[in-house]
């Protein structure tokens, strides 16, 4: 059993679906059939509730590849010739995580997708809100509510705003990892120039260059307006997902499923975030834009702007 040769490590609700759907289809690579084993998030036993207290967190932990023999079977299939990889996107934000690789595979390639930073905090919001697990409908009250439930223990996709402050998180893994094994790509070239940027993952992992895929399994959720019934369903799931985390998680998911198909249906594109609304978020973020462009060398002035960009699905062009 062998170890994986490269990583995508960032961001949540960056692209990373879309780039790992790409790189599937490659006859060069083979991608774990679990797409985020979390298994560097872990440090060798089972992930404990303590650090999973939020709404949804632990019963997801319970299907994460913790253990080392499970994880490494992932890649066992791997032909010769082929580089193994998976697509974990909190690796990038875990201190530790970027530790463990570092001891562990110190050889590795990761790909790091960054995405502007209120853009992926409000998509992240929307992700939990329209999953019937974020109670806050207000994503400003949301992000004011972090220091606590970071305390309380809650995963890191609850972590909207630090999840974004990719400068810190490089800082911290260029003091791991040269430069020449780490590969930072933008969101907006990821869906705007999917065929340049495969091309750009390609060539630095040494394969041969191979067409995006001409469609997206895209990752956004419909919005789910407040109202009497989405309070209800909510309720109901957030509920679940507390007794949830003492049954297998394919018992919970099978309740699951269907509260939340009922939950979006009828859902539709999410709001865009008022002038106002952006400004007020963006304040969590401008020291550290300020530290990524000094950490890369290159300017993410447009992440200052007043004005979001969306979502893959109004923007990519394969």
């Amino acid at each position: 059993m062998t170890w994986p040769d490269f990583l995508l490590i960032g961001t949540p609700k960056g692209g990373t679906t879309a780039l790992h759907s790409a790189l599937v289809g490659h006859p060069q690579l083979h991608l774990s059939a679990i797409k985020e084993p979390k298994f560097f998030l872990c440090d060798g036993t089972r992930p404990t509730r303590s650090k999973h207290a939020g709404p949804g967190d632990a019963h997801s932990a319970r299907e994460w590849v913790w253990r080392e023999p499970e994880y490494r079977r992932l890649f066992a299939d791997a032909p010769r010739d082929a580089l193994a990889g998976e697509s974990t996107p909190f690796y990038l934000y875990d201190r530790e995580a970027q530790q463990r690789i570092a001891s562990t595979i110190p050889g590795a390639r990761l790909i790091a997708v960054i995405r502007d930073p209120v853009d992926r905090a409000y998509s992240n919001w929307t992700h939990l809100w329209s999953d019937g697990l974020e109670p806050i409908a207000d994503f400003n009250q949301a992000l004011a509510q972090e220091d606590a439930r970071v305390a309380a223990g809650y995963a890191p996709f609850w972590h909207y705003a630090r999840v974004g402050r990719y400068g810190e998180q490089l800082s911290s893994l260029f003091e791991l990892f040269p430069r020449e094994q780490v590969l930072v790509l933008r969101y907006r070239e990821l869906a705007e120039e999917p065929d340049r940027s495969i091309a750009t993952v390609c060539d630095f992992l040494g394969v041969e260059r191979h067409p995006a895929a001409k469609s997206k399994p895209d990752n956004v959720h419909p919005y789910v307006t407040p109202s009497a019934r989405q309070r209800a369903l909510s309720s109901v799931i957030r509920a679940g997902a507390g007794l949830g985390a003492y049954a297998p998680p394919q018992i919970w998911r099978s309740v699951e499923t269907p509260l939340r198909a009922a939950l979006h249906s009828g859902g539709g594109r999410r709001p865009q975030l008022t002038v106002d609304q952006r400004r007020e978020a963006l304040t969590r973020f401008v020291d550290d834009i300020g530290l990524l462009e000094e950490v890369l060398g290159r300017s993410f002035d447009d992440w200052r702007s007043d004005a979001g960009r969306g979502e893959f699905s109004q923007r990519w062009r394969g």
